[in-house]
C-alpha cells in the first residue's frame, strides 16, 4: 500500500512538473500548446469586431488580456472551454473591461462574426450574476480573422491546431498577455480556480510571466458546494505528508546498517 501512494505521489509530482516545466518546442509538437512565455505578440493582427469593423488587435490591449482560441462551429471542446471561462468570469471579483478582458478568436477564417455573436450570447446567458453579464458584454469580446493573422498569432503564442475534415483539432488553453503585449501565462485544460485566474491576470498588469499552475492547484483545492468556494484540501496535502514520511521511514529501515551477532 505505501509503494502504491508513493507511485501515486510521483505520477501526480511528474505530471505537473510537465505542466510547470515544459520541454516541448514548436517542432516537437503538433497538436497542443508550446509555451512561449516572455514573448511578445506580432504586430499587422488584423481582426473582424462583433459591429464588423476591421480592427487591430494591438490597438485593442491597453489591460490584461486573456486570449480564448476557439472555432465557433466546435462539435468539441470549444463549447466546454467557453463555458469554463463564463463561469469563472462569473465568480471573480475582477471586473471584465476594467481589471483585464477577454478576447475569443475564431481561428478558423471561413467563419463569419455573427456566428461569433451568437456563441457570446449563449454563454451570457450561462452566468449567474447580473452585475458580471453586463460587465461581459463589453469585457468579453468575440472576434473572426483572415488566415494570415490567424497564422501569425496562433504561431506567436505557441497554439498548435491541425485541420481535420471541415473540423480541427485542437487543445484547450487560455493565453494570458500583458498591456504591453507580453505573454506571462498559460492556463490549460477546461476548468479554471477564481484565485488562478485572479493570480493571472494580476501578475499580467504587472508584467510578470510565471510558469502553468492549474494542475498543481487542483490537486491542493476542492470544490466547497456549501460555501462556494474552493479550500485547501486537507486529506490529500496530509496524504502526501504521510506517504513521504513512510517512505523515509521505509528507506531508513531498509538501509539502516545491522548489528553484527557474536
Amino acid at each position: 500500500m505505501l509503494l502504491a501512494g508513493t507511485f501515486l505521489l510521483l505520477a501526480n509530482v511528474s505530471n505537473a512538473q510537465s505542466v510547470i516545466n515544459p520541454a516541448a518546442t514548436d517542432n516537437d509538437v503538433e497538436i497542443g500548446v508550446v509555451e512561449h512565455l516572455d514573448d511578445y505578440l506580432p504586430d499587422s493582427i488584423s481582426l473582424i469586431n462583433e459591429a464588423g469593423e476591421q480592427v487591430w488587435l494591438s490597438d485593442l490591449i491597453d489591460k490584461p488580456t486573456v486570449l480564448n482560441f476557439v472555432y465557433y462551429r466546435c462539435p468539441g471542446i470549444c463549447s466546454p472551454l467557453m463555458e469554463a471561462v463564463a463561469d469563472v468570469m462569473d465568480k471573480s471579483d475582477l471586473v471584465p473591461g476594467e481589471d483585464y478582458q477577454v478576447f475569443t478568436i475564431s481561428f478558423d477564417p471561413s467563419e463569419t462574426i455573427d456566428l461569433g455573436i451568437r456563441k457570446k450570447n449563449n454563454y451570457l446567458n450561462l452566468m449567474n450574476n447580473p452585475a458580471k453579464v453586463e460587465e461581459a458584454k463589453t469585457g468579453w469580446q468575440f472576434f473572426v480573422s483572415d488566415s494570415a493573422s490567424i497564422v501569425n498569432v496562433t504561431r506567436a503564442t505557441g497554439f498548435k491546431y491541425k485541420k481535420a475534415g471541415n473540423d480541427f483539432t485542437h487543445a484547450a488553453s487560455l493565453i494570458v498577455v500583458s498591456p504591453n503585449e507580453k505573454i506571462t501565462r498559460y492556463l490549460n485544460g477546461l476548468f479554471f480556480l477564481p484565485f488562478e485566474w485572479k493570480m493571472a491576470i494580476v501578475e499580467a498588469s504587472k508584467g510578470q510571466s510565471g510558469a502553468t499552475m492549474n494542475k498543481v492547484l487542483r490537486f491542493c483545492f476542492s470544490y466547497d458546494p456549501q460555501g462556494q468556494t474552493y479550500v485547501l484540501n486537507v486529506t490529500k496535502i496530509s496524504g502526501i505528508i504521510i506517504i513521504f514520511f513512510g517512505l523515509v521511514l521505509l528507506l531508513f529501515l531498509v538501509l539502516k546498517p545491522k548489528k553484527k551477532v557474536n
